[in-house]
């Protein structure tokens, strides 16, 4: 069979993506690797999704899926190993080659990790990437926070109107953030900066309560009810590296339209270039990449 759009990845971005292709009667295969839904399966309880009070990213991934196969799209286990581009584009897996008229690549971005003992069953545990998606859960509570950058100067500056405290720990002997996101957090009496030290090891049972953190031949435990990991974003574009354009990160380069420089080929949700990666832009993506690969197959 030749499907008419391709879509590999199963979170937000892919799955809105096979919804759209649907509605607009087109086949569609989702291909996703280890688990439909993405990064937001790891958030216990998520707020920030329209229409919904509160699910778990569990619940919604579960929800979307069940939505997408209603509507008639196929959907395969297996990881992409290769794209071979043509008129008739061929996904290569580990268990099969798929035909497609168009692909939409939507395989996101995963957070980078500190690679410690126990980090994956922590993660949704106390182990959390995000504080706009998990920041309310903690408060009046104590957290910290790895990482020195932008980023985890703005997870912390909004964790601090939060929580009771918020420790911010850099393995290096200062903080590579903008100077003003210093000057802000450096103004906070609840926020204590610990540099040059790195995380060793993880506490807790079932659940992340304490880590322990070594600077040269000196630890110390800090007991702690959270820890959001802020030391960047790891995009999943190896497979299409020959194919499309990648900016310096590693990102695909295309803009709000989702159109790759290959003809047939679009790109949706995390993986892309883009400022903001919430679940509701990756939504969006998988939209306006769906009904841009349907103009191209009529276009044929």
């Amino acid at each position: 069979m030749i499907y008419d759009v391709i879509i590999i990845g199963g979170g937000p971005a892919g799955l809105t993506a096979a919804l759209y292709a649907r509605r607009a009667n087109k086949s569609a295969l989702v291909i996703e690797k280890a688990t439909f839904g993405g990064q937001i399966t790891y958030s216990p309880k998520v707020e920030n999704i329209p229409g919904f009070l509160a699910l778990s990213g569990n619940e919604f991934a579960e929800k979307m899926i069940e939505q997408v196969m209603e509507q008639g799209a196929d959907v395969e286990c297996a990881e992409v190993t290769e794209i071979i581009d043509g008129d008739i584009k061929t996904v290569v897996t580990d268990s099969g080659n798929f035909e497609g008229k168009s692909v939409i690549w939507a395989t996101g971005a995963k957070h980078r990790m500190l690679g410690l003992e126990r980090e994956e069953e922590f993660v949704g545990e106390g182990i959390s990437f995000c504080a706009v998606c998990d920041g309310a859960f903690y408060t009046g509570k104590t957290v910290a926070v790895i990482g020195g950058g932008n980023s985890a100067l703005q997870e912390a500056i909004m964790l601090s109107d939060l929580c009771k405290k918020v420790y911010v720990v850099q393995n290096l002997d200062y903080l590579t953030g903008e100077k003003k996101l210093q000057e802000i957090l450096e103004g906070k009496k609840n926020v204590e900066i610990i540099l040059g030290t790195t995380v060793e090891s993880l506490m807790g049972d079932g659940a992340l309560n304490g880590i322990v953190i070594k600077s040269g031949e000196k630890r110390q435990t800090l007991l702690i009810d959270g820890m959001f990991v802020a030391i960047g974003l790891v995009p999943q574009n190896e497979v299409v590296s020959s194919l499309v354009s990648l900016n310096t990160w590693g990102y695909v380069d295309a803009g709000e339209n989702c159109q790759t420089g290959t003809k047939g080929i679009f790109v949706a949700g995390d993986c892309r270039s883009k400022r903001i990666r919430q679940v509701a832009t990756a939504c969006a993506d998988g939209a306006t990449a769906a009904l841009a690969a349907c103009d191209y197959v009529d276009s044929l």
